[in-house]
């Protein structure tokens, strides 16, 4: 059974920076077609946050572009997100997911997601 879990999430101040990990089990970061971290916050719909393809071609949301980082370690089978310029629009719980087939033109921050780790807290104080 796959399992996603995410962990790193925390409270800071605005300015300051986290670094989130999803470690995979039963699915391989190497092969999985897309991966990607979302976050919803309250009362806000989720949104796709950052996403990372198979070949490594990654995709922000604008709000995050550059301040935020997706990567993923294949030896270790983690998935990471790297928020630095923390803000507090940034305040939400954030997921990590991973789908093995999006199509093309809808692109992985766009696409639907069969995998979906527990979600970690972020919470960004001004």
């Amino acid at each position: 059974q796959v399992q996603l879990v995410e962990s790193g999430g925390g409270s800071v101040q605005a300015g300051g920076s986290l670094r989130l990990a999803c470690a995979a089990s039963e699915l391989t970061t190497s092969s999985t077609y897309c991966m990607a971290w979302f976050r919803q916050a309250p009362g806000k719909e989720r949104e796709g946050v950052a996403s990372i393809r198979r070949d490594g071609l990654t995709t922000y949301e604008d709000s995050v572009k550059g301040r935020f980082t997706i990567s993923k370690d294949d030896a270790k089978n983690t998935l990471y997100l790297e928020m630095n310029s923390l803000k507090p629009e940034d305040t939400a719980m954030y997921y990590c997911a991973a789908s093995s087939a999006i199509p093309l033109w809808v692109g992985c921050l766009q696409g639907d997601y069969g995998y979906w780790g527990q979600g970690t807290q972020v919470t960004v104080s001004s």
